[in-house]
């Protein structure tokens, strides 16, 4: 798929410009060409600064923020002053890490809640203006094609198509994929203008059991319906259906289903969860009231309110492909874009 990439880094080097080597010539790791993706997001912020290595790439630098930029947007259909100024602080923080690495090449990308807000595109010249970082507003399909990218190698061995989905804050995707090719063939894509906050926003959660499980149900429903059509053309009779999540939801009950005390990605990133407990998680939270979800370890404040609306699209995920485990990866758009900016792989 075409795509523009953003200027490279201000710091990026010069090309055929000797940089400094350590002991054997060998260049410094301060030295080392590095490339950088942005995902900015309805909810959250990311960076990732990496160096190519093999096959892949090692890690340098990362920065995460959740930022809520798509908060009030489905009322007001712009991104809030609030918000933008929540954003741009991360940004400035990004801005800071690009300057201070030696990258050579960085794309930064911006989804749902730019592409629905009247405001996006000012946003979009006014976060340039401030932080030099030029955010392109990208797709959906652009959107799943990268999450795939960067996490299809997580997919459980088999020869029938698996599923993968990204969870966001404003939409959620949905990709099916032939994994039989080195670098998988998506055969269908599907893109709901349901996420973390967007659902969260429209339904609500709060009140007493009955009414937080009404709501529950209720977002149910509407994720349901928003799946329908892609839900209509999913291959029959599938043997062992195989499935994989990229996002904050899925990492954040993979966590809970280990018991841990925080986050761990060593330990989650390409775990496999049976199913039937991530099930038991999403309607336990979603039983929940808001002070309860806190106090649990790995969802804590931040996550609180947003982490039973994604529950609400995972359980409706796996109605429409019923896998009995579910792959967990804490990689995606940014990997993707890594992936493309190095050579790796394209999609």
């Amino acid at each position: 798929m075409p795509y523009r990439q953003a200027p490279p880094a201000r710091s990026a080097p010069i090309p055929g410009k000797a940089q400094g080597t350590g002991p054997g010539g060998r260049p410094r790791w301060n030295d080392a060409r590095h490339y950088a993706a942005l995902d900015l997001g309805t909810n959250n912020c990311r960076l990732l600064i990496a160096r190519p290595q093999g096959e892949g790439f090692a890690v340098v630098d990362a920065f995460s923020r959740i930022v809520r930029l798509g908060e009030g947007l489905a009322a007001t259909g712009r991104l809030s002053d609030a918000a933008i100024e929540r954003t741009l602080s991360a940004l400035k923080v990004c801005a800071d890490k690009l300057k201070r690495r030696n990258v050579l090449l960085s794309r930064s990308v911006a989804t749902e809640a730019c592409r629905r807000a009247t405001n996006g595109e000012a946003f979009i010249a006014r976060a340039y203006e401030e932080t030099g970082i030029h955010l392109d507003i990208i797709s959906a399909e652009e959107e799943a094609r990268l999450a795939v990218l960067g996490c299809h190698v997580l997919i459980e061995p088999g020869d029938d198509p698996a599923l993968i989905f990204d969870i966001g804050g404003g939409s959620t995707e949905l990709v099916l994929v032939d994994t039989r090719p080195t670098i998988p063939t998506v055969l269908d894509w599907h893109s709901a203008p349901w996420g973390v906050v967007s659902l969260t926003e429209h339904v609500g959660h709060q009140g007493g059991r009955t009414e937080r499980l009404d709501a529950y149900a209720q977002m149910r429903a509407i994720v349901a319906e928003s799946f329908a059509g892609f839900a209509a053309r999913l291959p029959q009779g599938i043997e062992r259906p195989r499935l994989l999540g990229t996002s904050g939801t899925v990492t954040t009950l993979a966590s809970v289903h280990l018991g841990l005390s925080h986050y761990d990605r060593a330990q989650v990133d390409g775990l496999i969860v049976p199913a039937a407990s991530m099930r038991r998680i999403s309607q336990d939270l979603s039983a929940m009231d808001l002070t309860e979800r806190a106090t649990l370890p790995c969802i804590g404040t931040e996550r609180a309110d947003l982490v039973v609306a994604g529950c609400a699209i995972l359980e409706t995920i796996m109605d429409l492909w019923p896998a009995e485990r579910l792959g967990v990866a804490d990689r995606g758009i940014r990997e993707g874009i890594l992936r493309r900016l190095m050579g790796k792989e394209r999609l």
